[in-house]
């Protein structure tokens, strides 16, 4: 049976912020929405309302911890609650869905288990909504 169109395994992606790429360094990194939806229920049993409300989004990445020039980590600190710009591609390449938003820097984990990778995971805020998008 053929692959649905489009499905790939999410590996070979770009995470661009604020112009430099750091997929190198992330495991993982995804946009996660919240979007409440209220329910009203009313004696007639026909008589469903709902309403959905804007989703608020969430930037989720775990990786590896760098704490020097050109870490993710080190980048994550030196903006200490600023906003950085971010271009996350699932799949590298041309057409290919695309997202850009922009997130509040929040400081990540420093320091880690012996004998272990230094690592971090955070959830970084979403300003706004991303804009949905295909690459040139």
């Amino acid at each position: 049976m053929p692959a649905a169109a489009g499905a790939h395994i999410y590996r070979n992606a770009s995470v661009e912020i604020d112009e430099v790429e750091y997929a190198n360094q992330l495991t993982t990194a995804r946009l996660v929405p919240d979007q409440p939806v209220q329910t009203m229920r009313t004696l007639d049993p026909t008589g469903t309302l709902q309403d959905v409300d804007t989703a608020t989004w969430m930037f989720e990445i775990s990786g590896l911890q760098i704490n020097i020039a050109g870490g993710l980590a080190k980048a994550l600190r030196d903006a200490d609650g600023g906003e950085l710009e971010i271009i996350l591609q699932p799949k590298v390449g041309s057409a290919q869905a695309t997202a850009t938003f922009t997130v509040r820097a929040l400081m990540p984990a420093f320091g880690g288990e012996q004998g272990n990778w230094l690592s971090s995971e955070l959830s970084l805020p979403v300003v706004g909504q991303p804009v949905f998008g295909v690459s040139a």
